[in-house]
């Protein structure tokens, strides 16, 4: 099974309605798909159409004392599954400080549904904490929504230097823009710079749009519904693209 996170320290950056599309669309490219929602907003969760989650399961499997597969519900869509969250993940790291081995133990959980399952998509908090490093240690590529402004910017070297510092090398890094607005001067002339100083940017850039804003209220993903849609197209760009990095390991 492989696993990839969406993350950024920095929240409003389309990270969630990425990884609901990704997650998708590998089904309709024939693969068993499972996306784990680690953020206490449980926006994932919300926009398949699952019920969230419950604290004491998440507790007893923190501590070793269930099955992963238990908590696992599926979806409205063929070969999808989640995990679904509840805002009582919130304590999840304080949870994970009492776990036997706390930085590795959602490695450590994932490792149980390999057998399950072809993909594991992991949306991931806008935070720092054992949690993200937990994440950092179970993904095999993390994709790194950007928007092309200098405070998402700086989010996204300020996670470089914390990979650094932490000597995290195991995991392939990927930032690739989102939310982008052409329209605007600043974003096109961000887009142009980061595509030439960002070495592992992804060539899809995800556009700001109407249309995926509209994710919430539909409760599905975009390419579900509408797979004609700019917005759809793009999710799938970049699903290829990652999909491609996922296998080839570079």
């Amino acid at each position: 099974m492989k696993s990839v996170a969406l993350y950024n320290l920095k929240g409003g950056v389309g990270k969630t309605a990425a990884a609901v599309n990704r997650a998708y669309l590998a089904t309709e490219y024939g693969h068993r798909v499972l996306l784990w929602d680690l953020d206490p907003q449980g926006a994932a969760t919300w926009y398949l159409g699952v019920e969230p989650g419950l604290e004491d399961p998440i507790k007893r499997l923190v501590k070793g004392k269930g099955d992963l597969a238990d908590s696992v519900r599926s979806t409205a869509y063929e070969r999808l599954f989640s995990l679904p969250a509840d805002f009582d993940n919130r304590n999840l790291d304080l949870m994970l400080r009492k776990a036997e081995h706390p930085r590795r133990r959602l490695r450590e959980l994932a490792a149980e549904l390999s057998d399950d399952f072809d993909l594991l998509i992991l949306d991931c908090p806008p935070s720092f904490s054992l949690v993200t490093e937990n994440v950092f240690h179970a993904a095999d590529l993390i994709a790194a929504p950007t928007i092309p402004t200098p405070l998402s910017v700086r989010t996204y070297a300020q996670m470089v230097s914390w990979l650094a510092k932490e000597h995290i090398r195991e995991v392939k890094l990927y930032p690739f823009l989102s939310m982008v607005d052409r329209r605007k001067r600043q974003h096109r002339e961000l887009s142009d710079s980061l595509a030439r100083d960002i070495r592992t940017l992804l060539d899809t850039a995800i556009p700001y749009l109407s249309s995926i804003e509209a994710m919430g209220q539909r409760r599905a993903p975009l390419c579900a519904y509408a797979p004609r849609d700019p917005g759809a197209q793009a999710f799938e760009r970049l699903w290829l693209e990652l999909s491609s990095k996922l296998t080839c390991g570079h």
